[in-house]
C-alpha cells in the first residue's frame, strides 16, 4: 500500500511539473488568432493558416483575425532581469 501511494505521489508531481513548465506565450507566434467571446485581445493565436482558424471558430461565435504581434512585426520584448548585487566579503 505504501509503495502505491508513493508511486501515485510521484506521478502526480511529474504531471504537475509538466503543467508548470508549459509556456502559453509561445502560442502567440502564429499569424492567425481566434477572437471574440471568451478571449481577450489579441485572442487565441494558435493557428498557422486562416483555414485552420476558420475551422476552429466554426460554431463558437468567434471570428479570425491577424495576430498583431506577427502582422505588425512587434516581437515581444524580453523583460530586463534585475541586477544581482554582490555581497561584500567580510575579512577574516
Amino acid at each position: 500500500m505504501r509503495k502505491t501511494q508513493l508511486a501515485l505521489l510521484t506521478l502526480g508531481a511529474t504531471v504537475f511539473a509538466g503543467f508548470v513548465t508549459v509556456t502559453p506565450a509561445a502560442a502567440r507566434d502564429y499569424p492567425w488568432c481566434a477572437q471574440g467571446g471568451e478571449y481577450d485581445y489579441p485572442g487565441e493565436c494558435a493557428y498557422s493558416t486562416y483555414e485552420q482558424c476558420q475551422a476552429s471558430v466554426s460554431g463558437r461565435l468567434l471570428y479570425c483575425g491577424p495576430n498583431p504581434m506577427v502582422a505588425y512585426g512587434q516581437a515581444p520584448q524580453p523583460q530586463p532581469r534585475p541586477h544581482r548585487r554582490a555581497r561584500p566579503v567580510a575579512p577574516y
